[in-house]
C-alpha cells in the first residue's frame, strides 16, 4: 500500500496476560511493532502512552525484559482496527475460544480494505487459544463475513495456519496494569502455510512443522491432562492453590499417575521415544510446582463441562487408550474428580453440577462425555465419582 510503514506489524486481538506475556513478547522480539486490538481502556491508554510494557520471568533471577514498539488500538473503533490489519503482516488472538465469533467481523471488515485495495502480501491469522483446530475455526467465523470475491482473493494470500501455544501466566498483581509475570518455559508451535498461499515471513521463536497434531495432543493430554489433575485433585483435597496441591507428595503421584498414562497412549500413537516423553511429563510437573509462580486451583479447574467433553483432554484419550487395552485408573479418577468440581463462582461448574442433580451422573457421563451405558469406562467412571463423593463429605 502507498505510504507504507516498511517496520512489520503485527495486529493481537486481546491485551490479556497470555498476549502481553508470550505472544506481544515473542512477536516484539521478533521485529514486529505490535498493535493490540483491546477493550481496558486502561491498558489501551497506557500502551498508547508507554508504548512499552516489562514482563518479568518466575525463575530464581526474576529475570525482566521490555517489551518495546507495542500500541494498542479500542475494538469499537472499526476504522483503527480495520486500517491495522489492512497494512499488517501476521495478525493473532488469544481471547479465548468463544469471544473469537466476537472478533471475526473486525477481521473480516479488515481484509475486505486490505484485498479490495489490491494488497497480495501473504498474511498469517492465527488463533492462539487453548482450543482445538482454532484458526480453522475462526477462518469459519471470519469467512462468514466476506463477500465472495473476497474470499476468492483470500484464498491466495491469507492463511490460516492451526498453532498450539503453552505458557503458564497465573494471576497478576494489580500494582502495574501493563507488567505480567510468566513463567520461563513457553512453547509456540504452527502449521506451516499450504502451497499457493505465497510465503510469509517467519516468527523467531515459533517452531513450524507440517502436522500440528502430535505436537497438539502432547500438550493437551500432557500438560493440560496434569494441570487439570493438579486442580481438581487439589480441590477435593482442600488445596487453595497449584502449588499446595503439588507440594502434597501424595497428590503429586497421583497427578504424575494420569500424564503416564496418557503418555503411554501418545507413545504408542506417535511411535516417539519413551525416556524422551518420560522427561518432557518431568519437566511438565516441574513447571506446576514452581514455587514462585502463585495459581489458583479455582481459575485452572474453571470451566469443567468444556474439560470433560467428548473431544477434550480427559474424555478422549480415556477412549482411545480404553480402544487399545490399555488402563487408565488414574485417568478415571481425574474425570471423576472433574465431575465434582463444584466451585460457586464458575457459571460451568454450576450448570455440571445442577445436571448432576437433576438427572443424575449417568446421565452426563452418556449424554455430555459421550461414553454410552455398556462401555467399561461408564461404570468406572460412575463407580469412583460416587465413592470419591462419599470420601468427601465424610471428610466436611
Amino acid at each position: 500500500m502507498p505510504g507504507r510503514n516498511p517496520t512489520k506489524k503485527a495486529v493481537h486481538y486481546g491485551a490479556g496476560n497470555i498476549g502481553r506475556g508470550f505472544i506481544g513478547l515473542v512477536l516484539s522480539r521478533s521485529g514486529y511493532e505490535v498493535v493490540f486490538v483491546a477493550r481496558n481502556e486502561k491498558q489501551i491508554s497506557l500502551l498508547r502512552q508507554r508504548k512499552q510494557y516489562t514482563v518479568t520471568f518466575a525463575g530464581e533471577a526474576e529475570e525482566r525484559e521490555v517489551v518495546r514498539n507495542v500500541t494498542a488500538v479500542p475494538i469499537h473503533d472499526v476504522p483503527a482496527v480495520t486500517e491495522s490489519i489492512a497494512e499488517a503482516d501476521v495478525v493473532t488472538t488469544a481471547v479465548g475460544e468463544a469471544a473469537l465469533p466476537h472478533i471475526a467481523r473486525s477481521i473480516a471488515e479488515g481484509l475486505e480494505r486490505r484485498l479490495g485495495a489490491g494488497e497480495a502480501r501473504p498474511l498469517q491469522i492465527i488463533a492462539c487459544e487453548n482450543a482445538v483446530r482454532g484458526s480453522a475455526k475462526l477462518k469459519k467465523h471470519v469467512y462468514s463475513h466476506l463477500r465472495e470475491e473476497t474470499k476468492r482473493r483470500a484464498e491466495r494470500s491469507v492463511s490460516f495456519p492451526n498453532a498450539i501455544v503453552d505458557r503458564i501466566v497465573p494471576p497478576q498483581s494489580p500494582e502495574d496494569p501493563l507488567g505480567v509475570k510468566v513463567e520461563p518455559f513457553c512453547e509456540w508451535v504452527v502449521e506451516r502455510v499450504e502451497a499457493g498461499r505465497g510465503e510469509p515471513e517467519a516468527i523467531a521463536g515459533v517452531k513450524y512443522v507440517d502436522s500440528l497434531e502430535p505436537y497438539a495432543e502432547r500438550k493437551l493430554y500432557t500438560v493440560n491432562v496434569g494441570h487439570c489433575a493438579a486442580a481438581y485433585f487439589g480441590y477435593l483435597e482442600g488445596y487453595r492453590t497449584i502449588r499446595e496441591a503439588m507440594n502434597d507428595e501424595r497428590l503429586r503421584s497421583r497427578v504424575a499417575g494420569a500424564m503416564e498414562e496418557t503418555g503411554r497412549l501418545l507413545v504408542h500413537k506417535y511411535n516417539w521415544s519413551e525416556p524422551e516423553h518420560r522427561h518432557y511429563i518431568r519437566k511438565a510437573i516441574q513447571r506446576f510446582a514452581n514455587p514462585r509462580m502463585t495459581d489458583k486451583v479455582a481459575r485452572v479447574g474453571r470451566s469443567p463441562l468444556r474439560k470433560l467433553a467428548a473431544g477434550d483432554r480427559l474424555v478422549k484419550p480415556a477412549l482411545q487408550a480404553a480402544a487399545l487395552g490399555m488402563e487408565t485408573p488414574h485417568l478415571v479418577s481425574l474425570i471423576a474428580a472433574a465431575l465434582l468440581f463444584d466451585n460457586e463462582s464458575d457459571p460451568e461448574a454450576i450448570r455440571l453440577q445442577a445436571a448432576i442433580r437433576e438427572k443424575g451422573v449417568r446421565d452426563v457421563i452418556r449424554n455430555h462425555m459421550g461414553i454410552p451405558e455398556h462401555h467399561p469406562l461408564h461404570f468406572r467412571i460412575a463407580e469412583q465419582y460416587e465413592s470419591m463423593k462419599a470420601r468427601a463429605a465424610g471428610r466436611r
